[in-house]
């Protein structure tokens, strides 16, 4: 959930069910943001204030990236 304003651009805004802004996630779960080819974020110096605090393969990191559903 984006809970501060970091600059993310529009396209990779999502509203969920409840009408917070949430990052998009393309069809198979992953961010729309994620370059999959480097495995790098599009947006990192604007990425949401959730990515800042979680340390790249932490737990809570890698529980995020669970496939939704």
């Amino acid at each position: 959930m984006l809970i501060t304003e970091t600059g993310v651009p529009e396209r990779f805004i999502k509203r969920d069910e409840w009408g917070g802004e949430v990052m998009a996630r393309l069809d198979d779960g992953w961010c729309a943001a994620l370059d999959r080819h480097t495995m790098l974020c599009t947006i990192y110096e604007n990425r949401p204030f959730i990515c800042r605090e979680f340390a790249t393969g932490s737990y809570e990191c890698l529980n995020e990236r669970e496939p939704i559903g």
